[in-house]
C-alpha cells in the first residue's frame, strides 16, 4: 500500500470514513482537507499539482489512489517549518536584533508565496502580532512561534 505503515494505513482509513461513508469516493475538492486531516501541510500549488480541483463535481478519489497519493505528501520535504520561517524573516531584521517593521510583515503575508487575502491577514495579526513599537517594529521570534501554534492547533 505505498510503503505506508500499517499505522498510516489505519490512520487515513478513519479520515477516508469521515470523507467517504458512502464508499463512492471523495471529491478532489476536498483532498486538501484530507491531508490536512492526516497532519500534512500541503500547499495550494501541491494539492493542485498532484490532483486537487478548485470546483466540487469535477473528479473524485478512491482509496486506493489516496494512498499513494498521501506516501507522497509524507515524503515530500518542501513544507516550511520554525527554523524556515525565522531564517527567512532574519532577511528582514536589519538591525540583527530580532525585530523588523511591523509594515513589511504584513507586506509580506500579502504579497509572498501563498499570499493571504485582507480577512486572513486580519485574523493572523489580531491572534498573532504583538504591538509595534514606537517605531514601528516587531518581535519575529514570538509571532512565528504563534502562528505555529495556531498552525498546530488546527490540526
Amino acid at each position: 500500500m505505498a510503503d505506508l505503515s500499517k499505522e498510516d494505513v489505519e490512520r487515513v482509513n478513519f479520515v477516508w470514513g469521515i470523507y467517504d461513508s458512502a464508499n463512492e469516493g471523495v471529491d478532489a475538492f476536498y483532498l486538501g482537507d484530507l491531508l490536512r486531516a492526516l497532519e500534512t501541510n500541503p500547499t495550494l500549488a501541491t494539492i493542485e499539482k498532484i490532483g486537487g480541483t478548485k470546483k466540487k463535481g469535477e473528479k473524485k478519489f478512491m482509496l486506493d489512489e489516496f494512498y499513494a497519493i498521501y506516501s507522497q505528501i509524507q515524503k515530500d520535504k518542501d513544507q516550511g517549518v520554525y527554523e524556515d520561517f525565522i531564517e527567512c524573516l532574519k532577511l528582514y531584521d536589519k538591525a540583527e536584533d530580532g525585530t523588523m517593521i511591523g509594515g513589511e510583515l504584513t507586506h509580506i503575508l500579502l504579497s509572498l508565496g501563498e499570499k493571504l487575502n485582507d480577512a486572513e491577514l486580519d485574523e493572523v495579526v489580531k491572534d498573532c502580532m504583538e504591538q509595534e513599537d514606537e517605531d514601528g517594529f516587531i518581535h519575529y521570534v514570538p509571532f512565528v512561534k504563534k502562528v505555529m501554534v495556531k498552525l498546530s492547533d488546527m490540526k
